[in-house]
């Protein structure tokens, strides 16, 4: 498609056009008729200055007051015409986006193609600058603010100087607009906006309008003026860590669950949702549980894995293989690689699987505060180059550094036995004076309830480490909360969700999570507000480990409070009644004190 660039020709050839259309309109209209028109308009408005002073103000004789009248109205549209003929071009050239929402809202009517002229106005902005009579550079009033206007200095006025200056490491001398043009000729690349101006912010914002115009593209034109924020957040700290080609954050609500007592210390549980009543039912939870003295849990379980898949030229290769790694000796050897590469990380053991010629080998390591993947995959990494090297394996063929038999952020029953990340068992023990005033139930029932459901029904949905009712409600609300990595709510919400009568009829719940894969260093924690949330749970950053395994724990107590919660709702069939009650709190901005919920009102 050819696309249309003003120049200072095409813009004197347009305005010495117009004038000449006008100069021959008028023309072509008898001279008596203007007269009449200005005569006419004097008149009604009782003007004491001609609109028309060349004009004489009488008519000649012979004229018809019905001629002068219908003349007047011709010369009337005609000016009209020519008014907004010339209202347009100036829209097009000196606003290009006002002109474009125009056409969008014209052309069905119209039947204009609209993206072919969207296509093109979209891209009108001229690089060329405009300067004063003094030579200072003048930009756009309503566009020198976002522009990253420099008033020190004369941008280019080619699209060459634009490149020269790209070229000589001064890419943030240019304005907004020289960027947008230049990235949308790929000069820039669209990925290295924030290194080639180190202004994360200015970054977002030029991305944002490159997005907005890339040609073929119509339904993001809305992007660069939606609401979707990015201004006033720290950029820098999300640039090479946590995301690329960034246009904004998306704000998500953050509410508190609790006070929940977890070995015997209260604490808040952050939770990130927009799934209404979730919070509400694990506060009800967490109060139910502090009634019963709190949760207590125990670790079962510590380390991250990643499993590497090599292969040789037959199967006895890789058979020698797996026996010497199986091997005390070989045990030892890949332990001294893999933790001369880290502080933190520190093997525990390596498993073998043979697969015709091919060896998986799952490396479980601790990684302290980390979540651990970086870590844990450049000891791999160090670990396979020594049995290369210096092991008798020359032969070995790296295929893959991950090789499914980790599992990371997949289901799969490997975590669910043999555990990934932090594993933790969280317990309390509620008496049935409790469960009945707070969760208006009674403990036969709830534990009818949970072998129906959490039990004999997920085992018939063939559901592995899918035992509970909802753990990955709270399990991905925490972690958004927190900075965790949403993808791995796969393998942490597996979780087996128990219930029993004691030997005094009061209810004993417990949730067993085998791999729940947090972390209170790097990731998603580095950002202050996530930082901000582990700060309210008292784990920010590193302490030995000890950090990562409290947030676990959290974690865990969380999703017994969940667990509690709606079991208790679904046995006295108050789920769909909770949830119109959270509406009506919305609606009517109702506060109630909880213990005067009636049943049918208890969020669940």
């Amino acid at each position: 498609m050819v696309q249309w660039r003003p120049s200072s020709q095409n813009l004197h050839a347009l305005f010495v056009g117009a004038a000449i259309c006008l100069a021959a309109s008028m023309i072509s209209v008898p001279r008596t008729v203007l007269a009449t028109a200005a005569s006419t308009t004097h008149q009604q408005r009782n003007m004491t200055t001609m609109p028309y002073p060349l004009m004489d103000s009488t008519l000649p004789t012979g004229y018809p007051s019905q001629y002068s009248q219908s003349s007047s109205i011709i010369y009337g549209l005609n000016t009209l015409i020519l008014s907004a003929f010339l209202g347009m071009a100036a829209i097009m050239v000196y606003a290009p986006k006002q002109f474009s929402l125009i056409v969008s809202r014209l052309a069905p009517q119209l039947s204009i193609p609209t993206e072919r002229v969207v296509e093109v106005v979209e891209r009108i902005k001229p690089v060329n600058c405009t300067c004063s009579d003094h030579g200072k550079v003048v930009p756009d009033s309503d566009e020198a603010a976002d522009q990253g206007y420099m008033g020190d200095r004369h941008p280019p006025s080619t699209f060459d100087e634009c490149i020269k200056l790209y070229e000589s490491k001064r890419a943030h001398e240019l304005n907004d607009s020289e960027l947008v043009e230049m990235t949308l000729r790929s000069v820039i690349p669209f990925h290295a906006l924030e290194k080639t101006l180190a202004d994360p912010t200015r970054a977002v914002r030029v991305r944002r309008a490159v997005v907005s115009r890339t040609p073929g593209i119509h339904h993001t034109n809305t992007l660069e003026s939606s609401l979707l924020p990015f201004e006033d957040y720290d950029f820098a700290r999300v640039f090479g860590s946590c995301a690329e080609n960034v246009i904004g954050y998306m704000p998500i609500p953050v509410g508190v669950a609790g006070p929940i007592t977890i070995d015997g210390t209260s604490v808040f549980l952050p939770m990130s949702t927009t799934e209404g009543a979730l919070i509400a039912s694990t506060s009800r939870g967490a109060k139910a549980l502090n009634g019963g003295g709190g949760v207590t849990t125990v670790v079962t379980g510590n380390g991250m894995t990643r499993a590497p898949v090599v292969s040789f030229s037959d199967v006895r290769r890789a058979g020698a293989c797996k026996d010497y790694i199986d091997s005390t000796e070989g045990q030892e050897a890949v332990k001294r690689a893999f933790d001369s590469t880290s502080r933190f990380g520190r093997l525990q053991r390596v498993t073998t699987k043979l697969a015709g010629s091919s060896l998986y080998l799952r490396f479980k390591a601790t990684t302290g505060d980390a979540m651990g993947m970086n870590m844990i995959s450049k000891g791999v990494q160090e670990a396979l180059t020594v049995l290369t090297r210096d092991c008798g394996f020359p032969d070995m063929n790296i295929i893959s550094l991950s090789g499914n038999f980790c599992t990371d952020k997949k289901p799969a029953p490997i975590n669910w036995i043999d555990g990934r990340g932090k594993g933790i068992v969280a317990e309390s023990t509620i008496p049935k004076e409790v469960v009945e005033r707070t969760l208006k139930c009674n403990v036969d029932a709830l534990c009818k309830l949970n072998i129906s459901k959490n039990l004999v029904g997920s085992s018939l949905a063939g559901s592995v480490g899918g035992n509970n009712a909802h753990a990955a409600n709270i399990v991905t609300a925490i972690f958004l909360a927190t900075g965790q990595d949403p993808a791995q709510v796969v393998g942490s919400s597996n979780c087996m969700t128990l219930m029993e009568s004691t030997e005094h009829g009061d209810l004993r719940i417990s949730v067993s999570m085998p791999s729940i894969e947090v972390g209170t260093v790097g990731g998603g924690t580095v950002l202050e507000p996530q930082g901000a949330m582990l700060d309210l749970i008292g784990v920010r950053g590193s302490n030995n480990g000890q950090n990562a395994i409290d947030l676990a724990k959290a974690v865990a107590a969380g999703v017994l409070a969940g667990e509690l919660s709606l079991c208790s709702a679904l046995t006295v069939g108050a789920l769909v009644e909770s949830r119109k009650f959270i509406s009506s709190l919305w609606v009517f901005n109702v506060l109630r004190d909880e213990e005067e919920f009636r049943l049918s009102d208890t969020p669940a």
